[in-house]
């Protein structure tokens, strides 16, 4: 399949126009330095546009009927059912993620948007009770308005489409300005799946540009009474900081720090599998990836012997090829920060039981242990291939590990106990936590976001209703009361 680079153009109010920006975004594929595209990026006056446009738009889109909203969410979700295969290409090409990643990608997609279709008809007014005789309260839940949605690279169809399918469901209109290196799979492509499920111009529109080009003109604009951003704790403390300027809400999935623990009592197999599953899925390159993977010193060596020897065998290389499990990075640059990273941890007394090379994007898992207590390294965000291991004595040990980060997105600790590991996740500070399983997890039905710097609000099932509408409290008097003047 060709690359769909007509896809590549910003979309406004139904049109899908050039730029008119001063510099065009090149679309590079990761693995193999093919160029996919160029956009030429919004201007501050196009992004004005498409804000306006979805306002217009999301006027009348609010008083149809729920019935006609869930149609063009089933439309969207039979697109893409049928067009599966193109849209995991597509990602493999712009993204360098393996082939089971793109798949991943799309499957849960899918359910997002299945849950979705539920939204739009759920109820969306109480009665409640009164004090005064006579009295009924009721709360209606409105659609907020517009919505400005920032996503990111990592799973960018994916982010977007949790994002824009329960914002369209409940009666709201949205603006997408997808990250730069997945402009049409964050952006271009969910905008041609809802053009082609119905959904009328102007209530999803995509602006492919940059901050160089607009400065803060997306979130400072008026019309968006949300913003919703996923990407890296720096971004997301000046986009907070701006959009509270102007009392806009916000929805902020930022970086993580995640934990994944062993116990003393864990099934050691499968917990190498979920550390390995956790740590290295699209190379790392996951806000919920297993950044320190934490040990019983007890079983320390057993662990370390069969997680080291299964990262060693993880194929790296094509992400094309189905057997692939390690493909590129995003960027030179982030090769070339990743490479800089390990060696200073090295020189600093870390030991590599798994050194990976560095080739061109491809950077191959490495494994280090023997971080100093307090080392920056246990406390920051890898965004590549990279497993620090830690030993720990005992579970309060571990407790105290995991919640020395100043982050708190999500984890998980392995033990044959699961109430047990309840107890544990529930000392835990921190957005979600999983017992037995990995670390990166989305459902479509849970509540999911971060604590401390790892983010504000929360997205999936209820959260996003909560996170997409506003309530209004109308009360209604049956007869007459007294008033006291």
């Amino acid at each position: 399949m060709s690359f769909p680079s007509e896809l590549a153009r910003q979309y406004i109010d139904g049109e899908w126009l050039t730029g008119n920006g001063a510099w065009d975004i090149i679309d590079f594929n990761p693995y193999n330095g093919e160029k996919l595209c160029s956009v030429t990026v919004a201007t501050a006056a196009e992004v004005d546009l498409a804000y306006r446009a979805a306002e217009r738009a999301q006027r009348e889109w609010a008083t149809v009927g729920p019935y006609e909203r869930r149609t063009v969410l089933e439309n969207a979700v039979r697109l893409v059912g049928e067009r599966g295969g193109e849209i995991i290409e597509l990602i493999v090409d712009e993204l360098g993620g393996t082939r089971a990643k793109a798949e991943y990608e799309v499957r849960v997609a899918l359910e997002f948007l299945r849950e979705a279709v539920g939204q739009a008809i759920r109820p969306v007014a109480r009665l409640l009770p009164s004090a005064d005789d006579g009295k009924e309260n009721r709360v209606y839940r409105l659609p907020v308005g517009v919505i400005g949605v920032i996503s990111s690279f990592n799973f960018p169809f994916l982010v977007t489409m949790k994002t824009v399918a329960p914002a369209l469901a409940l009666g709201n209109a949205v603006v997408v300005k997808p990250h730069q290196n997945a402009p049409v799979a964050g952006g271009g492509l969910v905008a041609r799946i809802f053009e082609d499920a119905g959904l009328p111009p102007g209530l999803l529109n995509v602006t492919i540009t940059d901050s160089a080009e607009i400065g803060d003109s997306f979130i400072q604009h008026p019309v968006p009474k949300v913003i919703s951003f996923t990407g890296s704790n720096r971004v997301g403390r000046h986009v907070a900081a701006v959009a509270a300027g102007q009392f806009k809400r916000t929805v902020l999935e930022l970086s993580g720090d995640s934990a994944l623990v062993v116990l003393e009592d864990a099934d050691l197999d499968h917990a190498v599998r979920a550390a390995v599953y956790s740590r290295f899925l699209f190379q790392g390159q996951v806000s919920m990836a297993a950044n320190r993977i934490l040990v019983d010193r007890s079983v320390e060596k057993d662990f370390t012997d069969r997680f080291t020897m299964a990262v060693a065998a993880l194929p790296s290389g094509d992400p094309r090829d189905p057997d692939t499990r390690i493909g590129p990075v995003i960027s030179a640059f982030q090769a070339e920060s990743l490479a800089v990273l390990v060696d200073g941890a090295i020189e600093a007394g870390a030991t590599a039981l798994v050194r990976g090379r560095t080739r061109g994007n491809l950077v191959e898992p490495t494994v280090l242990t023997g971080l100093p207590e307090g080392s920056p390294l246990l406390e920051q965000e890898i965004f590549g291939p990279v497993a620090l291991l830690v030993p720990f004595d005992g579970e309060d040990d571990a407790v105290r590990l995991v919640n020395d980060s100043p982050y708190g997105l999500s984890g998980a600790v392995h033990t044959v106990d699961a109430e047990r590991g309840v107890r544990f996740a529930r000392r835990v500070r921190g957005g979600t936590f999983h017992v037995n399983g990995a670390t990166a997890q989305d459902d479509p039905a849970v509540a999911f976001g971060g604590e401390e710097r790892s983010g504000m609000g929360r997205l999936n099932g209820e959260a996003s209703v909560d996170a997409f509408t506003t309530r209004k409290w109308i009360s209604v008097q049956r007869g007459r009361t007294g008033f006291p003047f």
